[in-house]
């Protein structure tokens, strides 16, 4: 796909050396898409004026170098470089299938959420194993990624009141959300299983193994295969599923 102005798009000075570019406020593969895409345009060609780029469900915001002196001439320059200039998307991208313990052991919300959405917990279960998700991008913990296509029937609040620890591998849903804590830290999300894969490792060339763009596929797996995976990963002897798709 050619990247093209987006008409919709808002413009916002950011402090002194950056500016806030905003979509519509919703989670959308395409503006995440265009924003992908935007990101690597801007730093092709920009590379001795911007410093940073940081993404967000419907945002990007450019962090300059040196303090904006004129915010207008900086986004014209922005504009001409989308009028001027051509990106392809990524076409291939990959599925990581990550194996998940959904028994009452590990998750700690289980049945009290199936029990607020009217389902059993075999039910929550089957839906939210059998989604695909999409990497929208990865924050706010090293590793933690932030996933797009939670089913409909399975958005429910983050707790009044977050946990002050929980474990590294929980996987959870908040609001419209759904994840894996990377690392044991403070959370408010529902906590439904865990998995024994380790989703950051300072130690390795890609300390995260999954890209913004891939898939995941969270694949039930009993408390007993859990612990055996445990001693696998231990060992050396695991190695995680995945398989390159069509973006």
């Amino acid at each position: 796909m050619e990247l093209q102005l987006l008409k919709d798009l808002v413009y916002k000075p950011f402090g002194e050396r950056a500016i806030l570019m905003e979509w519509e406020a919703t989670i959308d593969l395409r503006i995440i898409s265009e924003i992908y895409q935007l990101k690597k345009l801007l730093l092709s060609n920009f590379p001795d004026v911007i410093e940073d780029v940081v993404i967000a469900y419907h945002s990007l915001t450019l962090m300059y170098k040196e303090r904006i002196n004129d915010y207008k001439k900086e986004i014209h320059l922005i504009n001409s470089c989308f009028t001027e200039n051509k990106i392809k998307e990524e076409d291939v991208s990959t599925l990581w299938k990550i194996p998940v313990c959904y028994d009452e052991f590990f998750g700690f919300d289980l049945k009290e959420l199936a029990t607020s959405l009217n389902l059993s917990m075999q039910k929550l279960i089957k839906i939210h194993s059998q989604t695909l998700y999409t990497v929208y991008f990865i924050g706010f913990l090293p590793g933690f990624l932030y996933l797009g296509g939670l089913d409909e029937r399975l958005k429910f609040p983050r707790k009044a009141t977050p946990r002050l620890s929980v474990p590294q591998g929980a996987l959870a849903i908040g609001g419209s959300q759904t994840g894996i804590y990377p690392i044991e830290s403070a959370g408010g999300w529902n906590i439904i299983g865990k998995t024994p894969i380790s989703f950051f490792d300072v130690e390795k060339e890609n300390p995260c193994f999954a890209k913004p763009g891939d898939r995941i596929q969270f694949i039930p797996i009993s408390l007993e295969v859990y612990k055996n995976l445990e001693d696998d990963i231990d060992a050396g002897l695991f190695n995680l599923s995945n398989t390159l798709i069509d973006a």
